[in-house]
């Protein structure tokens, strides 16, 4: 699941600004490298390289959606896929030379489409099948890619199959075997650029990846696998490659940039802190950033010990962007050093998709459209999701009906005596379940992230804790103001996967109010509910485990788990019933109010 972003605004503007200053260096040794580059001497003294890198690809192969099944489309022009990319990459290497031009990725690469469920359990790899994103990458010649958190998502079987089909390593330094402590994937790999007449240039590309793993895929990796900060294991490997004679370090992670973490304290370890590996390990010449989905250019980082620069850019996510690292270096005593370095990100979206990736994977492609096309039953109503995140609406009481009716199935004879709700997020506005015929893509496009199912058991008190964290997603509208939705969600930095609406009781959060003092008139079958009274609440494994922060829900006793995904049980309910109809389930259980008055 997607974490918590850094504020866009914030970091595009201060990567305009450092991003100019690093061109202004960079600019510095150009005359000399083009000279060279004319007439080289028989030792050259400076030599340029370029490092390209792609990050949250998310198994976008090519510039289409699968949920509208159609080519992909926004409103700011963007297009996705690793074939578009392709294209830049391949324009690249022709401009600069094939044996100046590395290709690195910063993870999170076979989860996030339908092409990605389809070929982790429908068509899965683990029986031998291709993934096309290992063919893909092969065919454009990676030379490594970071670990990123979503690679946990259907179990370290699919990753380490996965892992066997690609012909480049998948790093992560902190990543570690859960006995021995060892890394359970190569930390670190060391490419060499020739350069005619001189020696190599040696590259140390070390790969990092998210602490989060262990809360987010708590399921897949607990007593298999532990995963420390990025600081920590870069502070070990950073001198290591130095030490190995790398004239360059190069880190790939999939951790964001401005130092925050969506699990609050759940974890002793950053989420985002690639800014903080820059600022407080030497020895760092560049990071490509991964995780946040945003696009960073270019950025810098003085580090504290040794005053040097590090150059950072991230290129967003599912092939909208493709970073460019251009370093200059110098021939010293014997050795390089990098005397200019820049970044900037390229968009592919005026490039035609590269032909030959094309050929490779239109089969499999095909295979997904027919897939996701395929009708599970029909729906008596158009379900909208355009308005789930200030409205109580059929499309999510969906959701939180299926889950509820899966736990229910599940539980102890005592815990069935209990009483049972639901919680779940409004993943994507623009989700849609048609009136008539029912796809498994109108489902998909719904739920969209791969989550299994738990019942965990919380008391009254604690349920309104909960629900007082998730209205923190709302900024504050005074009584008597006008509600604008436009301006109304997304209060500190809360997405709408972060925010939870609940099932099974009825309440209102108040937006007039304060943060903390926002749910009123908690009713359970028509009763004010008592702080001690013991709940069962049908929630995803991602919630379950910590993520996003919610408050008791993490040490919660557990009354119900299943490794069967939620989206699953989704299509299965719909092809058990025939027909699906919002009558029998929609019904209103929460509702935003100002001091008492109906906002809506």
């Amino acid at each position: 699941m997607p974490v918590n972003p850094m504020n866009r605004r914030d970091f595009v503007q201060r990567s305009a600004v450092t991003g100019a200053a690093v061109a202004v260096a960079g600019a510095v040794g150009s005359g000399t490298a083009e000279a060279a580059g004319r007439k080289p001497a028989k030792t050259p003294r400076t030599w340029s390289f370029s490092i390209l890198g792609t990050t949250d690809l998310h198994s976008h192969v090519f510039d289409w959606d699968y949920y509208t099944d159609a080519a992909y489309k926004d409103s700011k022009g963007n297009s996705v896929g690793v074939a578009r990319v392709a294209t830049l990459i391949k324009q690249q290497r022709a401009a600069k030379g094939e044996e100046r031009v590395l290709l690195v990725d910063a993870g999170d690469i076979i989860q996030g489409t339908s092409l990605a469920y389809y070929f982790a359990r429908v068509d899965p790899i683990t029986d031998g099948v291709k993934h096309p994103m290992a063919v893909a990458m092969n065919h454009l010649r990676y030379d490594a890619a970071a670990l990123g958190n979503h690679e946990f998502n259907y179990g370290i079987e699919v990753l380490r199959k996965f892992e066997q089909q690609c012909r480049f390593p998948l790093l992560g330094a902190n990543a570690l075997d859960a006995k021995t402590l060892k890394p359970a994937f190569p930390p670190y790999t060391v490419k060499k650029i020739c350069v005619p007449g001189a020696p190599d240039i040696k590259v140390g590309i070390l790969g990092l990846t998210n602490p989060g793993i262990a809360l987010w895929d708590k399921d897949n990796v607990s007593g298999k696998m532990v995963f420390p900060g990025l600081v920590e294991q870069a502070k070990k490997y950073v001198p290591r490659l130095r030490a190995l004679g790398c004239d360059v370090v190069f880190l790939t992670d999939h951790s964001g940039l401005d130092g925050s973490s969506s699990y609050g304290d759940e974890l002793p370890y950053v989420e985002n802190a690639s800014n903080l590996v820059a600022e407080q390990v030497p020895g760092i010449d560049a990071i490509l950033v991964g995780h946040t989905h945003v696009e960073v250019p270019s950025y810098t980082v003085k580090n504290a010990e040794t005053g040097e620069e590090v150059l950072l850019s991230e290129p967003y996510c599912w092939g909208y962007r493709l970073s460019v690292f251009d370093f200059e270096v110098e021939l010293e005593h014997g050795r390089w050093k990098v005397v200019g370095k820049t970044a900037q990100t390229l968009n592919p979206n005026t490039v035609a998709e590269d032909p030959e990736i094309r050929k490779l994977l239109e089969a499999d492609h095909e295979l997904v459209v027919k897939y996701v096309n395929t009708s599970v039953g029909t729906c008596t109503a158009d379900l909208s999701a355009a308005e789930s995140c200030w409205k109580d609406v059929p499309i999510m009481d969906f959701i939180h009906e299926v889950q509820m009716q899966t736990v229910k199935a599940g539980l102890s004879t005592s815990d069935a005596a209990l009483p049972l709700i639901s919680v779940a997020a409004p993943f994507s506005r623009t989700a849609d379940i048609p009136a008539g015929s029912v796809t498994i893509k109108d489902i998909a496009g719904l739920y969209i992230y791969d989550n299994t199912l738990y019942g965990k058991k919380l008391t009254g008190a604690q349920l309104k804790d909960y629900l007082e964290y998730a209205a923190k997603y709302y900024h504050q509208v005074p009584s008597g103001t006008a509600v604008d939705t436009a301006a109304l969600t997304n209060a500190n930095s809360f997405w709408d996967y972060m925010y939870d609406t609940a099932a099974g009781v009825d309440y209102e959060i108040d937006i007039a109010q304060a943060e903390g003092s926002r749910i009123k008139n908690l009713t359970y079958g028509g009763a004010a509910v008592a702080d001690d009274q013991v709940f069962v609440v049908a929630v995803n494994n991602y919630r379950a485990n910590g993520g996003s922060g919610y408050p008791h829900i993490a040490a919660a006793d557990i009354a119900y788990s299943s490794t069967n995904e939620i989206r699953q049980l989704m299509i299965d309910y719909v092809v058990g019933k025939g027909t699906l109809n919002p009558a029998d389930f929609a019904v209103t259980n929460w509702r935003l109010t100002q001091a008492g008055t109906a906002v809506f």
